[in-house]
């Protein structure tokens, strides 16, 4: 059985950086696309970026864009997802998701979060203003 491990959130102040990181084991996840979640309390889990499995094709939710940014180093089976200029209300848990390729990355952001059957635990990202 797969896993995936996130790390790297924690509390930054707002317009600071932090580089999340999804790391897989016990399983190739090199040709799946990963996708990153996250989840505000009392929220529904929302789209932030996916990844294909070679990296060429990558989406990030315009809202986003500008700011986040996702990459993979399948060398290290593990897939990036950069936040610059962070605000408080980029404030959640940040989950990554694997998933057999699709067609078109982009396809991800529509796609719900309750289909993947693949998961990591999380890790909070916490923005102070």
């Amino acid at each position: 059985q797969g896993q995936l491990v996130e790390s790297g959130g924690g509390l930054v102040q707002a317009g600071g950086s932090l580089n999340l990181s999804c790391a897989a084991s016990g399983r190739t996840f090199t040709y799946y696309d990963i996708v990153w979640f996250r989840q505000a309390p009392g929220e529904e889990r929302e789209f932030v970026a996916a990844i294909d499995w070679s990296g060429g094709g990558a989406h990030v939710i315009d809202s986003l864009k500008g700011r986040f940014t996702i990459a993979r180093d399948n060398a290290k089976y593990t897939v990036y997802l950069g936040m610059n200029t962070l605000k408080p209300e980029d404030s959640a848990v940040y989950y990554c998701a694997a998933d057999r390729p699709v067609r078109d990355v982009v396809l991800r952001e529509y796609r719900s979060w309750k289909q993947y059957t693949y998961w990591g635990q999380g890790t909070q990202v916490t923005v102070s203003s």
